[in-house]
């Protein structure tokens, strides 16, 4: 039976994409067939698409992914759908379940359905969300909470995270705002007015000022994006705080 998939035919800019027809694929026994209702197009999703991989991790993802040409045929790292079969020793699922699910290098969201171990990052949705909104947590969300959890997050605290307008630094700032936090969201000027309105208490356009140079320490100082000067970012946090890097 065939299902229709965007297919990554070689590595370059997004035209190496093409919509197909391929084989759906069959579950193995410990794997669930997911019918995914939506997917993300994450930055790691094209940056793996053009081969954009920093030099120290450029030959083990290249053997990891194909080296002349992509060995994996489908991109999409995160997804949600419902669950359409489950293999025989799968026990935590069954046919109908709505679920969102982390794909990690084994990829496969861009396509009608999905098969994935049964013991990866897979979650029943949440009643009250969206398949699109279910589906942007695997990445951004899990590596927000990780990265928070790293900081031992405390109501109170003073948090400044830098990048704050990608996939895991606006979860970064509706968590930290959750905790009970008080946030400053570092990022360009056109993102600014959007951290506001999800909860930022304070915003700063990095083109235009150096939040080391503020004066201000933080309990946490989280750089998403890993841009920051390290050196400079650690004198503007507190004697007892955390400084986290998500892409070092």
């Amino acid at each position: 039976m065939l299902m229709k998939a965007i297919v990554w035919t070689k590595y370059g800019p997004p035209d190496v994409l093409q919509l197909r027809e391929v084989e759906k694929p069959v579950p193995k026994d410990n794997e669930v067939l997911i019918r995914v209702k939506a997917a993300t197009v994450t930055a790691g999703d094209c940056e793996l698409r053009r081969f954009d991989i920093t030099i120290m991790l450029w030959l083990l993802v290249r053997i990891m992914v194909g080296i002349r040409k992509p060995r994996i045929k489908i991109l999409g790292q995160e997804m949600a759908g419902e669950i359409e079969s489950v293999g025989k020793n799968v026990t935590q699922f069954k046919k109908g379940d709505p679920v969102f699910a982390a794909a990690v290098m084994r990829l496969g969201a861009y396509a009608e359905y999905a098969c994935l171990p049964g013991k990866y990052p897979i979650e029943i949705k949440p009643a009250n969300m969206s398949y699109e909104e279910a589906a942007t947590i695997p990445t951004g969300g899990l590596n927000a909470l990780h990265f928070l959890r790293k900081g031992n997050i405390q109501s109170g605290q003073k948090v400044l995270i830098y990048g704050a307008g990608g996939s895991i630094g606006t979860f970064d700032v509706q968590l930290a705002r959750y905790f009970g936090a008080e946030v400053t969201a570092v990022d360009s000027k056109d993102k600014l007015e959007m951290l506001l309105s999800i909860g930022a208490d304070h915003v700063i356009d990095y083109t235009q000022e150096d939040f080391t140079k503020n004066g201000e320490t933080y309990d946490i100082v989280f750089d998403v994006v890993g841009k920051s000067s390290f050196l400079r970012g650690i004198k503007s946090l507190k004697e007892t705080g955390f400084y986290l890097v998500a892409n070092p």
